[in-house]
């Protein structure tokens, strides 16, 4: 069960696309990262190999730093053994833990690395969460859709660690539980290859075929942003906070992971519950701002209850940061109201009269005058936002973050010559004896300023000295050469001392566990022998094949806590009274899905006709 009284490992947890956006997540501040392997991760777009996944691993390791696997889709009977080989070599990499969401890799002879359960496994219920602990997960991912008091209830009841999404672009469906793109051409989300339905326009029409709402994106929704929530959610029971991003840049990750760390930080200064799990300090060298990254509006969604507007109707793509609204339009120019500095180069938009997204450039500007490399149909009173901002773009390309671990030096004489003691900031410590032969200084005022400078050359390493203290009985001579030859030395030794103090989770302990349901439908995604056997051993009777194996016909395609009758101001629950003859029906060209509505429970479901 949870135990308040011991102090929370707290962890920022970081996307990695690739070796380059994995370290600059480190070097932002990220406390874990989480990359795909070659093979079999829910980005099929995002894979890795072998080399970049153990370098990136060596790297990490240094700031004490996790790195996460993902090889959470569903697998084939075929792909089962190329998979149990995939995950040693992930271990032999030297990964901390593994992402997965078919169970059929727990019956494989798997190395002894920790496991977690992902998003897609829809971790919504205390009963299945339970049941991951038991089974042998170390954390289990939670779905994006639960609140505080259900993460709370959750935790309060099981001790597994808890991972939750805090950023970035929203499933509308719940994860795991979404055939859209499977029914339709193939390409299947529990197979990292999501064609991504829900963010295309669609019309909404009534049982008899009026549209009520026309060509609006109305699955698509906001990107999560939970940056005002990380306290109540830390109260609540999450220990490790996610970044959503494997297809992201590294101008993404470096300047979202540097949000959150600030963020973070300023909640765990002085805090005696909670501290951060990896080493060195990180110092942010600009000013992180999340609006100014790939972003479609923001959403708590559904963290403090349900709100009105997660979704965003106009445009599945980003808007940026809002500028102002058009004051004055000139024959080849225009005014804002608020003069927000903008730059030569700058990507402009807004959503035009027909609900469509525009965008334009920033040819140049002058005083408030702005002057578009081509004229828009722009009106008065039109709110502009900034989705390509010149300046933090450039900024992002410099010098963006230094991280350090903090050590001691301790500089002593000893009957054979000198040792030098280091003790980093986790309290790792070793000695570096020296033998020397020992001349009188000729200037003995600069012989102690002089090792102090030395010694603090630390530029090219992870360290950075945050107390020197010297011991010595009379000046010496020494030459700036062998200071540094022995401050090289004194770090490899320390270097190697903090690689044998890492060390790597264990797997967790298994224990009797029971499935909580009898059966299971297409929704339990079991598309290999050894996944249903794994069910049997844990008391479900009826098994059903997974939607990839035996696509049923007439059966929900997406099950969404995200209502379109809510969004539009429908609800019955509120006391909207209906002008319109249900079921309603999605409908983009010649796709037409018929919509369920389940009031009792506050979820719909979308099922093509």
């Amino acid at each position: 069960m949870s135990h308040w009284n011991i102090m929370k490992n707290i962890e920022l947890l970081s996307p990695a696309k690739n070796l380059e956006c994995g370290i600059a997540a480190i070097n932002h501040g990220a406390d874990a990262v989480y990359i795909g392997a070659s093979q079999f991760g829910a980005r099929a777009a995002a894979g890795n190999s072998l080399e970049d996944i153990a370098a990136l691993v060596q790297y990490a390791h240094k700031f004490w730093v996790k790195v996460l696997v993902a090889l959470n889709t569903v697998l084939t009977d075929e792909q089962l053994p190329e998979a149990e080989k995939l995950i040693w070599d992930i271990y032999n990499a030297g990964a901390d833990a593994l992402i997965v969401q078919d169970m059929g890799i727990l019956k494989l002879n798997l190395p002894p690395i920790a496991l977690h359960a992902s998003t897609q496994t829809d971790n919504r219920t205390l009963e299945k969460v339970s049941f991951l602990q038991d089974v042998g997960f170390s954390r289990v991912v939670l779905a994006r859709e639960l609140t505080l008091k259900q993460i709370s209830e959750i935790s309060s009841k099981t001790d597994v660690e808890l991972e939750a999404f805090v950023h970035g672009a929203l499933c509308v469906s719940y994860s795991g539980q979404c055939y859209m793109s499977e029914a339709n051409c193939s390409r299947s989300a529990n197979r990292g290859q999501c064609a991504q339905y829900c963010r295309l326009p669609y019309h909404l029409l009534d049982a008899d075929d009026n549209v009520l709402v026309r060509n609006k994106h109305l699955l698509s929704l906001k990107d999560l942003d939970l940056s005002d929530s990380l306290k109540e959610m830390m109260d609540s029971g999450v220990t490790s906070f996610k970044i959503e991003g494997r297809l992201k840049d590294a101008d993404y990750v470096k300047n979202i992971t540097a949000y959150y760390r600030q963020k973070l930080d300023a909640i765990l200064e002085g805090n005696t519950n909670y501290q951060r799990t990896s080493a060195g300090r990180t110092t942010i060298l600009f000013e992180p701002n999340p609006e100014k990254s790939f972003r479609r509006g923001a959403t708590d969604y559904f963290l403090h209850g349900r709100k009105p507007d997660i979704a965003q109707l106009d445009t599945p793509k980003s808007l940026g940061e809002p500028i102002g609204k058009v004051t004055y339009i000139g024959r080849n120019f225009f005014e804002l109201q608020n003069g927000m500095t903008l730059n030569n180069g700058d990507g402009l938009c807004f959503i035009n009269k027909h609900g469509d997204l525009t965008g334009f450039r920033v040819n140049r500007v002058e005083r408030k005058q702005i002057f578009p490399a081509e004229m828009p149909k722009i009106t008065d009173g039109v709110m502009l936002y900034r989705n390509q901002d010149q300046a933090f773009e450039k900024t992002l390309k410099g010098k963006t973050s230094e991280r350090k671990v903090g050590i001691a030096i301790l500089f002593k004489e000893i009957p054979t010559g000198f040792s030098i003691k280091l003790t980093d900031e986790d309290g790792i410590t070793n000695t570096l004896d020296a033998e020397y032969d020992k001349q009188p200084a000729q200037k003995p005022e600069v012989v102690n300023d002089n090792i102090k400078n030395q010694l603090s050359k630390l530029g090219n390493t992870i360290y950075e000295a945050i107390d020197i203290q010297i011991e010595i009985d009379s000046p010496w001579f020494f030459q700036a050469s062998q200071l540094g030859e022995w401050r090289r030395q004194a770090i490899e030794k320390l270097d190697n001392a903090r690689e044998k103090a890492y060390v790597r989770a264990p797997k967790h302990e298994i224990k009797p566990a029971t499935f909580p349901s009898k059966k299971l439908t297409y929704l339990g995604n079991v598309t290999n022998k050894l996944s249903e056997e794994f069910y049997r051993e844990h008391g479900v009777e009826e098994i059903m094949p997974g939607f990839e194996v035996k696509a049923e016909e007439g059966v929900p395609l997406m099950f969404t806590k995200h209502c379109i009758k809510f969004t539009m101001g429908w609800c019955p629950k509120e006391g909207y009274k209906a002008t319109f003859k249900e079921p309603l029906y999605l409908r983009n060209n010649d796709q037409v899905y018929e919509l369920a509505f389940d009031c009792k429970a506050c979820e719909m479901r979308i099922r093509k006709t």
